[in-house]
């Protein structure tokens, strides 16, 4: 990496921990771990889950979040059915993998795979892409007009329970870009009034991840420096989110929408991940 870009990942890293300090303080990150009594009733939740025999789908897997989203679903047996929904195929080698359904879509032209969206009762979207990697327009067109239509084709096709994965600031009326484009997507998306809808607002997301992200990798090695208890106010491992998602839609509830902060997804996520079927 260069000198200049490696100053400007330096210096976009700095603002952006400078606006989590200043601009969102939280209070510190949550306790210990679940109890033994929490541990069985989820270990229940999931059993009854089971039981159901419920279709999912999962949109951005070959990210980050979706890639360990993925996995989770798999090792915990949660669904009857999961399929990926994405503009390529994906290719796995572990025989996990081998009744994943994957449909081949292009997200230019939706209206035409409309059957990719039908019959599933729950979907996970963890689509997305940054303003350096595909501009400001090319940002706005994924997070935003992609997901937008996606979800409208979801609620057509049947899905009962949408979650979003979205971002800690999220607000329509931000002066940033990115927070301003998140937080349409999640109200408009709540116009399509699902029977369930949760949305998911982490922190910096804690992963290495498979693309080099010079800015996102400052700021993972910045707080991955910090106390646990002050760290975990503004970041989280990608493993918790994914757990608390999934911990989320194994419990029953009669909200119709959710909002689940960081310290809300630590608090979820922290469940015993070693609870296999």
């Amino acid at each position: 990496m260069s000198l200049p870009a490696a100053l400007s990942a330096a210096l976009a890293a700095a603002v952006l921990v400078i606006a989590l300090i200043v601009l969102q303080p939280e209070d510190a990150g949550p306790g210990a771990g679940c109890s033994m009594a929490e541990t069985e009733a989820l270990r229940k939740l999931r059993e009854d889950f089971r039981m159901q025999n419920k279709s999912v789908f999962i949109l951005g897997a070959s990210g980050e979040t979706g890639r360990v989203l993925l996995k989770e679903i798999l090792e915990q047996g949660l669904f009857s059915k999961v399929t990926l929904i994405g503009r390529r195929k994906l290719t796995f080698d572990e025989e996990a993998y081998k009744n994943v359904n994957q449909e081949v879509v292009d997200f230019e032209k939706l209206d035409d795979y409309a059957s990719a969206f039908q019959g599933h009762d729950v979907g996970f979207c963890c689509l997305g892409t940054t303003r350096k990697k595909a501009g400001a327009e090319g940002f706005v067109h994924v997070d935003r007009d992609y997901v937008l239509k996606s979800a409208e084709l979801a609620k057509a096709g049947g899905c009962k329970h949408f979650n979003l994965l979205s971002s800690k600031g999220a607000d329509k009326s931000s002066n940033f870009l990115y927070l301003q484009v998140k937080g349409e997507v999640e109200a408009r998306v709540e116009e399509l009034k699902f029977d369930h809808y949760s949305i998911f607002r982490p922190g910096v997301l804690l992963c290495d991840r498979q693309e080099f992200r010079p800015g996102e990798w400052l700021v993972r090695k910045f707080f991955g420096s910090l106390p646990e208890s002050w760290a975990s106010g503004h970041s989280v491992p990608v493993m918790t989110v994914v757990r608390a998602m999934l911990n989320n839609a194994v419990r029953p509830s009669d909200k119709k929408m959710e909002l689940l902060d960081n310290e809300a997804i630590h608090d979820l996520g922290k469940a015993d991940g070693s609870l296999k079927p």
